[in-house]
């Protein structure tokens, strides 16, 4: 079995502390904090809240939606990073808790989680070191 690996140099940048608001897509609101401080990669690094409804992709690509109200999220974690124009894209992943105490984890689906009354969200920006230089750099 061949393993490929990418490996990035750099440093943290600053930590971000926001907040999405109710019925606002979770992942579109992460890369909506992003772009309103202009960092381009970081990683989530924490998170308190629930959501609506969700829907999560499962390790087999298949959908897995959860009804709410008040879908908890239990555990999140997941990354930033800009797309071919630069744009933040959030890949995030979590562990939820159903009303009734299903469990579930998985992907989120952009577009798909709209937050119940609000999320709170740590970010930490991560600076990707200059390989000519070797200084950290957006």
């Amino acid at each position: 079995m061949s393993l490929q690996a990418d490996i990035e140099t750099g440093t943290t940048g600053r930590i971000i502390y926001a907040r999405v608001r109710p019925n606002e897509d979770l992942v579109q609101g992460i890369e909506k904090i992003c772009l309103q401080e202009g960092v381009s990669r970081c990683f989530v690094r924490g998170s308190l809240g629930s959501l609506n409804d969700a829907c999560v992709s499962l390790s087999d690509e298949t959908l897995q939606v959860l009804r709410g109200p008040a879908v908890e999220v239990v555990g999140m974690s997941g990354e930033v990073r800009p797309d071919a124009d630069g744009n933040p894209v959030a890949a995030v992943t979590g562990v939820l808790a159903e009303p009734g105490g299903r469990i579930c984890g998985g992907r989120f689906i952009r577009g798909q989680n709209p937050v119940c009354v609000t999320f709170e969200i740590v970010l930490e920006e991560w600076l990707v070191a200059d390989t000519a230089t070797g200084a950290a750099g957006a």
